[in-house]
């Protein structure tokens, strides 16, 4: 009777652990999530990328949109609702630059086990603030940390809002050098790329040092460089509907 007990404990425990463990490959997959349209990379031969800043703005935006004024270069920045009321005239800058604007939560809180107010209350503060800053058409959404489970997803596929991940991220996490990203970024690159940078706060100085680089490194190859809302469509991310597949690529992001 003893040892029945204690096999069952073990298979209890066993299935604890595993399905800890699905959660957690759920919550940090780059490739796949419940409901709507998640994009990680597009699917094309074509040498295009897509440069993407998470966080911000800041004080620094003046010195980002001119690193990228200098390489003729458009990126898409997953901006922090709470950071665009703090610095309102820098993220109209970076529309009027040419560049576009995407969703990254108003407060930054990791969006998983939330209810569906949260979720309600993170996406619409920003997207209203990101329409104020003069963004047209589409606004593509980044959750922070890359996390998600359920409610978030559940509600972009509700309002047509599409996830946006990425798989190239040289500077989350650690601060590298500036030539330590530009060489990582190049290593990584593939055509349809979505490449992840931070360059914001003190943190994100050699980020910023780094933008000029890592753009005439890849143009140097032949990419050429669009926003998220300018990859090719085709194959650029259809919904995935069984659970089964591509739960995969966690990790990264800030």
């Amino acid at each position: 009777m003893r040892r029945r007990r204690l096999w069952v404990t073990a298979a209890v425990a066993l299935a604890l652990v595993l399905v800890a463990t699905g959660l957690y490959r759920l919550v940090n997959s780059r490739t796949y999530q419940v409901a709507g349209e998640l994009v990680s990379r597009a699917g094309t031969t074509e040498k295009v990328v897509a440069l993407t800043f998470d966080d911000g703005p800041d004080e620094h935006a003046a010195e980002v949109l001119a690193a990228l004024a200098a390489e003729r270069a458009r990126a898409t920045f997953y901006v922090v609702g709470s950071q665009v009321e703090r610095f309102p005239k820098e993220a109209a800058a970076l529309v009027a630059a040419g560049h576009e604007l995407g969703n990254h939560t108003y407060t930054h809180r990791r969006m998983v086990f939330v209810s569906p107010g949260t979720v309600r209350d993170e996406v619409e503060r920003t997207n209203t603030l990101i329409r104020a800053a003069g963004q047209k058409g589409e606004i593509t959404f980044r959750p922070p940390t890359g996390k998600k489970l359920v409610v978030l997803p559940m509600y972009l596929a509700e309002h047509g809002q599409r996830t946006i991940m990425w798989d190239v991220e040289p500077d989350s996490g650690r601060t590298p050098t500036a030539g330590e990203i530009v060489a990582e970024v190049r290593a990584r690159t593939r055509p349809g790329s979505i490449i992840l940078l931070h360059p914001w706060y003190g943190s994100g100085a050699n980020t910023r040092a780094a933008i000029r680089g890592v753009v005439s490194a890849l143009r140097a190859e032949g990419y050429r460089f669009v926003t998220v809302s300018e990859l090719p469509a085709k194959g650029r991310g259809d919904r995935i509907h069984s659970a089964a597949r591509h739960i995969s690529g966690a990790g990264g992001g800030r």
